[in-house]
Formats: structure tokens, C-alpha cells, sequence
């Protein structure tokens, strides 16, 4: 006999999704933990600002946050996702046609599309200034607009970084307009023309912005590499930059041995 409870009780509601969402990271919770106890899921899908995905174990308990983004995806492709995040939880290797199957669907066009909506409209860009202690990214923006771009770029909105940052030394968020250098360059050890070049390469995902090729996002193309190796001093800069780059290489090395 079915309980008049059970009639009223929405399915498609988001209650009865975040259920279903339990019982999918408890099926990869069994398939990694077969001996002892196994422990219990709370799994809820969760408004962020792009595809972003997160577990953590605390008190014997899983806590798992799965983009909303992802909230009518197929059950495998949760399951693969599922299985990804409790491999890393337990740092073990996940399947790789689980990481094949959530790769593969997530570069589908609809996906992509909700996932930079949501960025969009639920995510901010964290700046400071572009007027650091050395450099000031508006006047070197205006030096390489003329030089390289007649004067015809766009002005996105510069900043120098939050805090020093080694393996990203800068970067184009074509969402939010906007350019963001690392506040390592911000020092009279660097070079000009090497904090020049990293803005430049930046400067040239604003003439050459992503596109999609095949499914995939292709943010560097020919043209842009073309016009990035126009750079007056582009091999200096460059090994400048590895320089700048091996002692994180290094660190990293050490972490793996």
C-alpha cells in the first residue's frame, strides 16, 4: 500500500535530487572502501560560480558539494564525478573512463555555456590596482597598445594580484573583462620588458579571444602564437621566465619524491 506521504513526495524537487546524489557518491564509496566501516554521505548540490566540485571528511563523515551546474546530468556522469572526488579523498588513482566520461561531457557546448553564465552571474573577479610599487599596468597597457596594436585594444580592467603567485605569473578572465598579473613581477629585479611581455601575452587573448574547436575551448591559436613570438624581446623574456619558474619545478619534484 502506497502512503498518501509518498503521492505528495516531488521527485524532480531539489531535496529528492540532493537524495539521489547521496546514494551516487555512496555507490563510489563502496567501490573504494570494501573492508571496515564505510563512512556516511551527505552530498547536496550547491550554487557555485562555475563547475567547481568539493569533498572533504570530517568526523568520520563525507561532505560532498557538486555544482548545481551538473544538477540534471545523466546518473553516470555523476557517478563518474563521484568516483573522481572520493579517489582524491583517499589519494588513490581514479578509473580513467571516469575521468574520460566527466571530461568529455562537461565540454559538451550546453555545459559550457551554463558553466560561464553562472560564472558570470554569480562570480566576482578579485583585484587590487593596477598601480603596483614599480609598475603601473595602465602605462605599460598604453606603451604595448601602441606599439603592437595601433592603439586599437580594448582596455580590460588591469590588477596586479592579490599576493605573489609563482606558477600563474598572469592571466585573462575573458568572463569578467579583465587582466590579472602576478604581483611577483612588481619588483625591481624584474625586467621591464619581461613584465612588458607576460601583459602582452595577455593584452593578445583580448584580440584573440577563446573559441571552440571540436568541443574543445582553443585559447591559443596559430594567430596567436604568431603575433606573441612578434614580441621585440621574446626569447629573453622567455628565459627570463624559466628562471622565475624552476624554483616552483623544483619544489614540486621534491613533493613528488
Amino acid at each position: 500500500m502506497i502512503e498518501r506521504e509518498q503521492l505528495d513526495f516531488d521527485f524532480d524537487s531539489p531535496a529528492a535530487q540532493d537524495l539521489r546524489l547521496d546514494s551516487v557518491f555512496d555507490e563510489a564509496l563502496r567501490a573504494v572502501v570494501k573492508k571496515g566501516p564505510r563512512p556516511e554521505v551527505e552530498a547536496r548540490f550547491y550554487p557555485y560560480a562555475g563547475l567547481s566540485s568539493t569533498i572533504r571528511l570530517r568526523q568520520g563523515r563525507v561532505y560532498a558539494r557538486v555544482s548545481d551546474i551538473l544538477r540534471h546530468s545523466p546518473r553516470e556522469v555523476l557517478y563518474a564525478l563521484a568516483s573522481i572526488l572520493v579517489s582524491k579523498l583517499y589519494r588513490i588513482k581514479a578509473p580513467k573512463e571516469h575521468e574520460r566520461a566527466y571530461r568529455e561531457y562537461t565540454l559538451a557546448p550546453s555545459v559550457l555555456d551554463a558553466s560561464e553564465a553562472a560564472r558570470r552571474t554569480r562570480g566576482y573577479k578579485l583585484t587590487t590596482s593596477p598601480r603596483g610599487k614599480v609598475y603601473d599596468l595602465d602605462e605599460l597597457f598604453a606603451g604595448l597598445n601602441a606599439r603592437y596594436f595601433a592603439g586599437q585594444l580594448h582596455r580590460p580592467l588591469l590588477s596586479w594580484s592579490a599576493r605573489q603567485t609563482r606558477r600563474v605569473l598572469g592571466h585573462h578572465d575573458h568572463i569578467h573583462g579583465a587582466i590579472i598579473i602576478s604581483r611577483t613581477l612588481d619588483s625591481p629585479r624584474i625586467p621591464r620588458f619581461v613584465v612588458e611581455y607576460v601583459l602582452y601575452h595577455e593584452m593578445l587573448h583580448v584580440k584573440h579571444p577563446p573559441r571552440r574547436v571540436s568541443g574543445r575551448t582553443l585559447y591559443h591559436s596559430r594567430q596567436f602564437r604568431d603575433d606573441e613570438r612578434g614580441f621585440e624581446r621574446f626569447d629573453e623574456a622567455l628565459k627570463f621566465l624559466e628562471k622565475i619558474a624552476l624554483p616552483v619545478r623544483r619544489k614540486r619534484r621534491r613533493r613528488r619524491a
